[in-house]
């Protein structure tokens, strides 16, 4: 039997000599491949390896955001060091796509590319699952674009001031669609509503096909449509357009006139993308995925991709996107309560 340790016995400290000596005996006996990792700081999102990102896009597949992010993949995976794999939550407005995002491991193998609805729920639906600013990381807003408020040709106005006259002369007779309630686009046209202070009535659409099929037949007189999607009717001559929604105009319709050149100085509103994680993704994670995302969007071929469909480029940094996330989330919960609209 072995003998019981006497519980009054001391252990005595090693010298530091002889403390050495067994540390180098220990690091000879693991080899050089365990020592490197004993000897390297603990990372989070290594370079390299099998593992995958994956891009969640709480958005339908088809849609503008999701063509720019799938022409990122290949660029954003050389330079992250993993693939990048793009997946379509959509639904619900994208709440249960971004849950995902937010409840993913703080690893950085997990982001999300998200739009003006992620800032936009909070305000129109009773309880959310998480936090729209708290919950998340933000890494980058990539660009923003303008829309277009167009007008079926039996509308006889040719310009916002004939617009409102006529809406002033007739109130509550226009009307105008929208993509869906709560959605930017039935903001961006409230917005006009408010900033005008005209009676125009809303129909909401679910989805902007549908919208834009009831527009073109003149069942609906006014929308307000993503400037890549107006193009190909304007073109035609199947809709008119009447004004940009963003401040400035636009490279894509340099001759149409932005809404606030036409009377109404404080109107701007446009859709956007933005990069986020899970909340407490670390700094130098956040910044090397930051630094990526910039790298891929100055690139060539995703560069025309996202001008073709009339994004101004941005890339903004991470503190900065924190702030433009919390700026338009208080924007626009001031223009849902303007528009009194709510969802169960």
């Amino acid at each position: 039997m072995a003998p019981t340790p006497d519980p009054r016995a001391r252990a005595v400290p090693l010298s530091p000599a002889a403390a050495s000596r067994g540390r180098r005996r220990l690091l000879r006996g693991l080899g050089g491949g365990a020592v490197a990792l004993l000897l390297q700081p603990r990372r989070a999102f290594a370079q390299g390896g099998d593992r995958t990102i994956r891009l969640i896009l709480p958005i339908s597949a088809g849609s503008g955001a999701d063509g720019v992010a799938r022409a990122m993949t290949g660029a954003l995976g050389k330079s992250l060091g993993h693939a990048v794999v793009v997946e379509n939550l959509p639904g619900a407005g994208g709440i249960p796509g971004t849950q995902q995002i937010v409840k993913a491991p703080r690893d950085g193998f997990t982001l999300g590319l998200v739009s003006n609805n992620h800032v936009v729920n909070p305000s129109i639906y009773k309880s959310m699952p998480y936090d729209a600013v708290a919950d998340i990381t933000p890494v980058t807003v990539i660009g923003s674009t303008p829309f277009v408020l167009v007008a079926h040709p039996s509308v006889p106005a040719k310009n916002i001031p004939e617009l409102l006259a006529l809406a002033r002369v007739r109130p509550g007779a226009l009307n105008y669609a929208s993509s869906g309630n709560g959605t930017i686009i039935q903001l961006a046209a409230e917005m006009l509503r408010d900033e005008a202070k005209i009676d125009i009535r809303h129909i909401p659409y679910r989805g902007t096909g549908p919208m834009v099929t009831d527009l073109l037949g003149g069942q609906v007189q006014l929308g307000v449509l993503a400037i890549n999607v107006a193009m190909p009717h304007l073109k035609s001559g199947a809709l008119r357009a009447l004004g940009l929604t963003s401040a400035k105009r636009s490279p894509l319709l340099p001759e149409l006139p932005a809404i606030a050149e036409q009377g109404l100085p404080r109107y701007a509103i446009e859709g956007w993308i933005a990069v986020i994680g899970p909340a407490g993704l670390g700094r130098a994670d956040t910044d090397r995925i930051y630094r990526a995302f910039k790298e891929t969007v100055e690139t060539p071929e995703v560069r025309d991709v996202l001008l073709a469909q009339g994004y101004t480029l941005q890339s903004l940094p991470p503190d900065a996107t924190a702030a433009w996330f919390r700026s338009e989330r208080d924007r626009m919960a001031a223009l849902v309560r303007q528009a009194g609209v709510k969802i169960d």
